[in-house]
């Protein structure tokens, strides 16, 4: 992989593996300076740096064996800090991406269908069911009865270009202090309560939720909460069945844990 990226930058370049889970991305240096190298990028790129989502497109070109290397500005920079979630910027950066058409227009034009919430359920019942977790968890269970529940709240929303997984780490503060969203792996065409639920949950003191959702830019509801739990629950049951295909136990217990936390917050919602 390092020789083809070898030879679509030149001589010279001094190409090393940046990390992450899927070992497709590399920096480039030369010369004091560095390019930030991805194999296989999305298209989508190109839209989210020309919103100034992410960092600048510098090129992308096409490999001889078909493969795609996009090449980024490299900026100095620190992912933002947990107490940093509750920065009106990074309410700001969600509001923009929500409300984006460029972005939710690239994403048709890939093909990309909006995620309803009962394709979803119908998703996450054949995944806990393939794995025998709904018969061995009553958390499991009872997560599953929320979903069904609370469902017919969840229809007839609008559906957004959303990230997929906000947290600290996807946030990048530059020396320059501007900010930028990263890893769009996980992007989809949903209902955004997906992308703030999870923010509030993990960030954001519980009485402080309705100021953080005007300070975004909607009027806290019980729709919206309602919709906000229903996703949290499948996310939850997501990372569960995650941890359990890759023989994490000690990750299977964390989740199970989260929702019991969400099962027992949307009982005293609800009742």
């Amino acid at each position: 992989m390092i020789e083809w990226l070898g030879q679509a930058l030149g001589i010279g370049w001094n190409i090393t593996p940046a990390g992450g889970l899927t070992g497709e991305a590399f920096v480039a240096e030369k010369d004091n300076r560095r390019l930030f190298l991805k194999r296989n990028s999305s298209p989508f790129l190109a839209v989210l740096s020309a919103e100034g989502i992410v960092p600048k497109l510098i090129w992308t070109k096409r490999m001889e064996n078909g493969d795609v290397i996009t090449a980024q500005e490299w900026l100095e920079g620190r992912p933002l800090k947990s107490h940093e979630m509750q920065h009106q910027r990074v309410a700001d950066i969600l509001h923009k991406i929500h409300h984006s058409t460029e972005l939710l227009h690239m994403l048709l034009r890939m093909g990309r269908k909006p995620a309803t919430s009962d394709d979803s359920l119908e998703n996450i019942k054949h995944l806990l069911n393939s794995k025998d977790l709904i018969e061995q968890h009553v958390e499991v269970q009872v997560a599953i009865e929320y979903l069904e529940q609370l469902l017919p709240r969840t229809r007839k929303q609008k559906l957004v270009v959303c990230h997929c997984d906000i947290n600290h780490n996807n946030l990048v503060l530059t020396e320059d202090n501007n900010i930028f969203l990263v890893d769009w792996d996980n992007a989809m065409i949903a209902d955004p309560v997906t992308d703030f639920g999870m923010l509030l949950k993990w960030y954001i003191p519980k009485e402080n939720w309705n100021d953080w959702l005007i300070r975004y830019g909607v009027t806290p509801s019980e729709n919206l909460f309602e919709r906000m739990y229903w996703y949290l629950l499948h996310d939850a049951l997501q990372f569960l069945s995650w941890h359990t295909t890759r023989g994490e136990p000690a990750k299977v217990v964390e989740r199970l844990n989260d929702l019991k936390e969400i099962n027992e917050q949307i009982r005293k919602f609800i009742l």
